[in-house]
C-alpha cells in the first residue's frame, strides 16, 4: 500500500508500470497544482502564479533515489524545463533561502512542513490525481483499512 500522484506528464507510464506489477490505482482526490514558496517569496502576494513568472526562480525537484525514475517524482512538473533546477533532498530550507519553489498538490501539513512555506494554485491546464497503489485482488489488512481512514480524515476527504 502507498501513496500516488498521477498526473498528465506520468499518468501513461505509471498506469503501464502499475498493470504489469499487478497493481492497483485508487484515486483519493483530485488536486490543482500549487506553487510551494516562502512566506517572503516576492510572489507570495499573488493570489494565482504563472509558469511565467517562476522563470526567474530555482525550481527545486525533490531526489527520488538512485533505483527510481522522474517517472515517480512527487512534483507535477517533474519534466518541467526551467532554466534554473536543483535537485534536493530537503526543501524547506532552500525554498525560503533561495526564493525557490517547487509545486506539488497545494496539501501542506504544519507538522512536516515549516510555517514558512505556503502554497499558491499554479496558473495552468492539468490537475493531480491523488491516490493509493495496492495489490491487485489483494483484501487490505485492517491497519491498512485504519491507514486509509486515517488519511481520508487528515485530508477531510470522504
Amino acid at each position: 500500500l502507498g501513496l500516488l500522484y498521477l498526473c498528465e506528464s506520468n499518468e501513461s507510464v505509471l498506469s503501464k508500470l502499475l498493470r504489469k506489477n499487478e497493481l492497483v490505482f485508487e484515486e483519493l482526490f483530485t488536486a490543482e497544482p500549487h506553487v510551494f514558496i516562502s512566506r517572503d517569496h516576492p510572489l507570495a502576494a499573488r493570489a494565482r502564479i504563472t509558469l511565467d513568472e517562476l522563470r526567474p526562480y530555482p525550481y527545486l525537484v525533490f531526489e527520488q533515489g538512485d533505483r527510481n525514475s522522474f517517472y515517480f517524482s512527487e512534483e507535477l512538473l517533474s519534466m518541467l524545463d526551467m532554466p534554473k533546477t536543483i535537485q534536493v533532498r530537503g526543501r524547506a530550507s532552500l525554498v525560503i533561502g533561495l526564493n525557490g519553489f517547487t509545486v506539488s498538490s497545494g496539501i501542506i501539513d504544519q507538522k512536516l512542513n515549516s510555517p514558512s512555506i505556503i502554497a499558491r494554485p499554479l496558473d495552468m491546464d492539468g490537475s493531480m490525481r491523488i491516490g493509493l497503489i495496492r495489490k491487485k485482488n489483494v483484501v487490505l489488512s485492517r491497519y491498512a483499512v485504519s491507514y486509509v481512514a486515517a488519511l481520508k480524515k487528515h485530508l477531510s476527504i470522504d
